[in-house]
């Protein structure tokens, strides 16, 4: 039996090899997984993993979180690379290109079609406790020359690219996996800071955005991610027209504050296109469910449609990578080329001006 509209939702699941359990949301059309450490052993095995659920569901997607830095689901043998401030630190948008190259790579060679990344949001409050050194600077223009070359680059080479926050989680002083963050600013200074990469990764064709949990009264009371003024927004004003992608609907900023259910029909109502969970697998039955539910209400039927276009869309432009031998995974991975681009960037951090 296959769920109406499972293709709107991304899921976690546990384990390092694809069980009957995951394979069978395959095959009843859900529409990607997101692999975090409690999936990943080595490469060969995550490749395996990315094979096995593609047999069972050829148009997956399967995502990630790899930033660099301390938000980086592949560590060794896989290259590891500093956090993204680093990059701006250094200010080389040449070297921001060879290392999104090898970024790329990695993830193709294992089968990965979608990475959450770059962070598009502006560190301007140094206390924020999420943020900090995942974004690229604290200046948006730098910011936005980063990033575009990053996602860019990861494009190129058949890697779908995620920009987050939207609209923007730089200033936030919570983090939304604990609490809902509350954001002060009204839309004259957004449209000067936290839009500016936004409409930059809009232009360069980004594949997908990710909503931010937080909240900004001076717009809507409710969160980014339920509220249909944010995303009108972005479809409208910054520009983007890709697959909107909500965080995960588990973290604290949404789950203590509304049901499983009504988080993710609020989601897909306000103009999310893929609604994430990443945890529980009561939630992703849930979530199926009421997909299939919403699917019967003619009110949002055409939103729902809309949305699995614009899915089928990023399907088509970033299909499943190429199947690799044992051999080919290993020697794209943590190869001394690559390793050469990672000890490049250590030295000219050590060199670059240190800021304080």
């Amino acid at each position: 039996m296959s769920y109406p509209f499972a293709e709107l939702l991304i899921a976690g699941f546990d384990g390092t090899t694809a069980t009957r359990d995951v394979l069978g949301l395959a095959r009843r059309g859900l529409g990607g997984v997101i692999l975090f450490g409690r999936n990943i052993e080595a490469p060969a095995q995550v490749a395996e993993l990315t094979h096995d659920l593609r047999l069972a569901n050829p148009d997956i997607i399967v995502s990630v979180d790899q930033e660099g830095g301390r938000v980086a689901r592949f560590r060794a043998p896989w290259t590891e690379f500093p956090d993204m401030a680093t990059l701006g630190e250094i200010n080389d948008v040449a070297l921001t290109r060879r290392v999104a190259e090898v970024f790329a790579a990695e993830l193709a060679a294992v089968g990965v079609n979608l990475d959450f990344a770059p962070v598009l949001d502006v560190h301007t409050n140094p206390a924020n406790p999420i943020i900090g050194r995942r974004a690229l600077s604290a200046d948006a223009k730098q910011v936005s020359a980063h990033a575009v070359e990053f996602l860019s680059t990861l494009q190129l080479r058949h890697v779908a690219a995620c920009g987050k926050h939207f609209p923007g989680h730089g200033d936030a002083a919570l983090d939304s996996h604990k609490d809902l963050p509350v954001i002060a600013h009204d839309l004259p200074r957004l449209r000067e800071t936290e839009f500016v990469p936004f409409i930059a990764a809009a232009k360069a064709g980004v594949a997908s955005i990710m909503t931010a949990h937080i909240r900004v009264p001076h717009v809507d009371e409710a969160p980014a991610t339920l509220s249909s003024t944010w995303m009108q927004l972005l479809r409208e004003e910054i520009g983007f027209s890709g697959v909107i992608v909500s965080d995960d609907l588990e973290m604290k900023a949404i789950a203590d504050r509304f049901a499983p259910d009504i988080a993710v029909r609020k989601a897909i109502e306000a103009g999310v296109d893929i609604v994430l969970e990443c945890n529980s697998r009561d939630r992703v039955e849930s979530a199926l469910s009421t997909l299939s539910a919403m699917w019967g209400d003619i009110t949002v039927r055409a939103r729902m449609d809309d949305a699995r276009k614009r899915i089928a869309k990023l399907r088509t432009s970033y299909p499943a990578p190429a199947a690799r031998t044992r051999d080919e995974i290993r020697d794209n991975i943590g190869c001394p080329a690559h390793l050469a681009v990672r000890d490049e960037v250590l030295r000219r951090l050590e060199a670059a001006p240190k800021h304080h």
